[in-house]
């Protein structure tokens, strides 16, 4: 078998390494070594992080949702649980947005509520 020699495979993806920490502080941009384990971190993080974002982006609805809902004299969790009641199946990203762009469609659906909480009272 012929003897292969491995300087322009090894030099080719050390330099793809270094271009993807291009933006990382002191050596971890720089040294291959240091860069190939920021390179590790950087990337496990992101996968981490892709997840976490689905809860942070559903705490901030919540938050939104309660918010508006507050200016219509209804808690959160009375709100929700009218919707429940009302038979209204709008999900937490749907009704932030409504909360967001629409107040007055938003301000509907509040009446609707109090109207279902009135009534199971």
């Amino acid at each position: 078998m012929a003897r292969v020699k491995r300087g322009v495979t090894a030099h080719r993806r050390h330099k793809k390494v270094l271009q993807f920490t291009k933006g990382h502080r002191g050596t971890k941009h720089a040294l291959y070594r240091r860069a190939h384990e920021s390179m590790l971190h950087a990337l496990a993080y992101s996968y981490a992080h892709r997840r976490e974002r689905k809860g942070d982006m559903r705490r901030l609805w919540v938050v939104r949702i309660g918010a508006a809902a507050r200016e219509h004299g209804v808690s959160y969790s009375q709100f929700m649980h009218g919707l429940k009641l009302a038979n209204v199946e709008l999900d937490r990203k749907v009704l932030a947005d409504l909360a967001m762009a629409d107040p007055d469609a938003f301000g509907q659906l509040a009446e609707q509520v109090k109207a279902q909480l009135a009534v199971a009272a």
